[in-house]
């Protein structure tokens, strides 16, 4: 299946020029104009890796930076016709995996491109959080527990894996939606209840007693560090 990329670039000639290139190479392009419509895209969709404008007519392309890579674990790769190395160093910290200054040839773009999904997918490969007998596949976005997946939503398994990354700390609700917001929300964006109830029924031997997402009366969840 060919990689999926999406290029956000509000320069028609050089957005279709692109599109043609890496498409003769074996990708699969999307493009749109600004970065509203390119974080609305990324967020409907999934790809491979985002290349990305920084100049763009409706919002500075690092604030979409630090949206897309708030969200997920995409890579990007940032365009600059921007002299500011400060730019660069800035978009870099915000979740950029490389940059390439305008004008580029085509065929270093398609170079740091393929350099960016390798990359990717060996850290993804190599993502699994371990706890006990459950473990949480970041590439794969899946939990298995005894090597059976989990049947759990991708905005549950967000929520598992946040909860995951911060074991041994008590997350309020509040701070379990703040690191939440950028996640695609559920049809009426059920509480954080009902999807932790969903999670522990997915992950735990009894739900009725859990011992993996756990409550902490008056103060929210705490995810175990040590499980068996």
């Amino acid at each position: 299946m060919s990689d999926r990329i999406l290029l956000i670039e509000d320069d028609p000639r050089l957005a279709e020029m692109v599109k043609n290139y890496l498409g003769e190479a074996g990708f699969s392009v999307s493009v749109t104009g600004t970065g509203g419509a390119g974080i609305a895209l990324e967020a409907r969709e999934t790809f491979d890796a985002l290349i990305l404008d920084l100049m763009l007519p409706d919002m500075d392309g690092l604030d979409v930076c630090r949206q897309v890579s708030a969200r997920g674990e995409t890579p990007i790769l940032m365009l600059t016709a921007r002299g500011d190395a400060m730019d660069r160093v800035v978009g870099l910290e915000m979740g950029a995996d490389d940059y390439l200054p305008k004008p580029f040839e085509p065929r270093e773009l398609l170079a740091r491109l393929r350099a960016i999904l390798r990359r990717g997918k060996r850290g993804a490969a190599a993502e699994v959080l371990r706890f006990g007998r459950l473990e949480i596949d970041v590439g794969a976005r899946q939990a298995r527990l005894d090597g059976a997946v989990c049947d759990l939503t991708g905005y549950q398994f967000s929520m598992l894996l946040t909860m995951a990354q911060h074991a041994g700390r008590v997350m309020s609700r509040d701070a379990i939606m703040d690191m939440m917001k950028n996640e695609k929300l559920e049809a009426f964006d059920r509480s954080i209840d009902v999807h932790i109830s969903r999670i522990r029924a997915a992950i735990e031997d009894d739900a009725k007693k859990p011992r993996r997402v756990i409550t902490v009366r008056g103060a929210g969840y705490v995810f175990a560090k040590a499980q068996d």
